[in-house]
């Protein structure tokens, strides 16, 4: 049995784990938002935690994908060349 941070697991507002894709998106506008705008203290604090949060889930999702390409793969990952033409 795998111990799971709370760290990885950001959520939406209803709760519900969010995806990659989401999480990244959200990640971005976080940033986008960071660095465009004069933010109250308080504010940019929430940011930057949720923004780690974020960051962790990421990394956590690509990592535990490199590890099932690996598996598949023979634990060597191969250089992609793209779709056959």
């Amino acid at each position: 049995m795998t111990k799971t941070s709370s760290r990885t697991k950001a959520a939406d507002p209803d709760g519900n784990e969010l995806s990659y894709e989401q999480a990244l998106d959200e990640l971005e506008r976080l940033v986008a938002a960071m660095e465009g705008q004069q933010l109250p203290l308080d504010q940019l604090l929430h940011s930057y935690k949720r923004g780690a949060e974020l960051l962790a889930l990421c990394r956590g999702r690509l990592l535990a994908v490199e590890q099932q390409v690996k598996l598949l793969d023979g634990a060597e990952l191969k250089a992609w060349e793209g779709p056959e033409s």
